[in-house]
């Protein structure tokens, strides 16, 4: 039996087509196909501005610095995302302020966000964990009475709703990931939807030098950028991705649906919250109950990989690396984050498993853990 993994892009022979017409053209760099994914994109969002970076690490930094963040400031962010979230905050020169996040959902909490706000605090970054949209209106509610402004990390996020709205469609500044394990992917890749018109110039100088040329050619400088321009050969990919997004993602939907109804009477699982047809199930990762069982989680990944069965970790909580302790964070400060932290597997899910492979996975759990039981 061939080995499962817990994620595998979708690329069907279109997209690699595309990708191999932009290598025979001669434009491999930021090009013609660039400029269509953002286009598309833009229309998939309700008509928001789209720009394309190498990564969404570089969309969430060039955010941060569109919206003013710098030395000084701080940044509210969930204790419980991918690290990059916090990193990005470091590098513009702030200071991350890490919150707890709801046992199920793994979003932050906003009664929390209200209580870390202080007269140094620029912005919020909320992220939408998993693909399940936190609760952004409270997010919002609290950024509009401070006068703060929100980055929704949208990383897991590309093809979610709420209340019927596609993320990324309204709001402030969002960010999405295109990497091979989301969603949809343009093989390295991310965007932000900008709320309007401004911000856009700065963003296009950060992601290429801070370089503009006139009508006739000449080139300037204008602020110290870096380099993210996404290639063509990236988009060409990511623009027949995107046209099978909503596939893919009902694809998703219906097999976090299985996991569900095979899972519920797994009690030595802690399933996470299942939301609605909202929810873009970018991961499915449930807690493993550690106090009822005799193996650490290291030795349930070692164990269901002799099944063949692939198992992520996302995430351990980040004010817990090593770099964050550094900077005074401890163990206990956040207890919930702390917990996703040791105990979270992510199971595998990506559009063309096969509904057999959902009864594989489970009938792997329910082994490993039935011999662990305590």
């Amino acid at each position: 039996m061939s080995f499962l993994p817990f994620t595998r892009p979708s690329l069907d022979e279109e997209s690699i087509s595309s990708a191999v017409d932009s290598l025979r053209s001669g434009w491999l760099a930021t090009g013609p196909k660039v400029a269509r994914l953002e286009e598309a994109l833009g229309e998939y969002l309700g008509g928001r501005p789209v720009r394309c970076f190498t990564s969404a690490t570089d969309g969430l930094e060039i955010a941060l610095k569109v919206a003013g963040v710098g030395p000084g400031d701080e940044v509210i962010v969930p204790a419980m995302s991918f690290v990059a979230s916090a990193n990005v905050i470091v590098r513009v020169g702030a200071r991350p302020v890490f919150v707890d996040v709801d046992l199920d959902s793994k979003n932050l909490l906003p009664e929390q966000v209200k209580r870390a706000i202080t007269p140094q605090t620029r912005a919020i970054m909320p992220v939408h964990f998993a693909g399940l949209p936190c609760d952004i209106d409270a997010v919002y509610e609290l950024a509009v009475a401070h006068r703060l402004r929100v980055i929704e990390d949208a990383a897991h996020a590309i093809g979610s709703r709420h209340l019927g709205r596609r993320i990324g469609s309204f709001g402030d500044l969002v960010v999405f990931s295109f990497h091979p394990n989301k969603n949809m992917t343009t093989i390295e890749g991310g965007a932000i939807s900008f709320p309007g018109t401004e911000g856009i110039e700065m963003a296009e100088l950060e992601r290429f030098h801070g370089l503009r040329k006139d009508d006739l050619g000449n080139m300037d400088s204008f602020l110290a950028g870096g380099k993210s321009n996404l290639s063509d050969v990236a988009a060409a990919v990511g623009i027949g991705q995107l046209s099978r997004l909503e596939e893919f993602n009902q694809r998703r939907l219906v097999l976090a649906g299985r996991y569900f109804d095979r899972l519920r009477s797994q009690d030595l699982l802690r399933l996470p919250e299942r939301g609605d047809s909202g929810h873009s199930w970018h991961i499915f990762a449930p807690l493993l109950r550690l106090d009822r069982l005799r193996i650490s989680r290291a030795e349930f990944i070692q164990e269901m990989r002799k099944l063949e069965i692939g198992i992520g970790v996302h995430y351990p909580a980040m004010h817990l690396l090593t770099f964050y302790r550094q900077q005074g964070w401890n163990d206990g400060d956040f207890p919930k984050a702390e917990r996703v932290g040791r105990e979270t597997v992510t199971l595998p899910l990506f559009p063309a498993m096969q509904d057999d492979d959902i009864e594989r996975v489970c009938s792997a759990i329910d082994r490993v853990l039935g011999e662990a039981r305590r």
